[in-house]
């Protein structure tokens, strides 16, 4: 809610980028941060932690591009779509990646089975709003 409204009543409506696909990107970017930051944590956890280092950096690879897509999206006043587009593709691309490694541990590890929902539902919506953007 807060972040359709930070969106909504910014002075500078960016080339009239959809409002909702681009609260969805921002929205889903942060969660996907998040649960990759924890996915991470956890992995660090586990007894096999040896066995998950590339679900640990494909998490804090993602957390980073993720983190960093939501700020450039949340920047209105003089966007440089090119930029925002490179953005979005880098994100979909490393949520992607992060998803298809944690959905390998999935089976064992509840956490890498959340995590990879979150980076597909960013991976989606970073879609999404490439296509009104393209």
């Amino acid at each position: 809610m807060t972040t359709k409204a930070m969106i909504t009543t910014h002075p500078n409506p960016t080339d009239n980028l959809d409002a909702d696909k681009l609260t969805a990107a921002i929205d889903s970017a942060l969660a996907c941060a998040q649960s990759c930051t924890a996915c991470a944590d956890a992995c660090l956890a586990e007894d096999m932690v040896a066995e998950l280092r590339d679900c640990i950096r494909r998490n804090l690879d993602c957390a980073d591009i993720c983190a960093s897509t939501a700020a450039v999206l949340s920047r209105r006043t003089g966007s440089n779509l090119t930029t925002v587009k490179a953005q979005l593709e880098a994100c979909r691309i490393a949520c992607a990646a992060c998803a298809e490694e944690c959905e390998s541990h999935a089976e064992m590890h509840e956490h890498c089975r959340v995590c990879a929902e979150a980076c597909r539902r960013c991976e989606q919506a970073c879609a999404d709003l490439l296509t009104v953007i393209a």
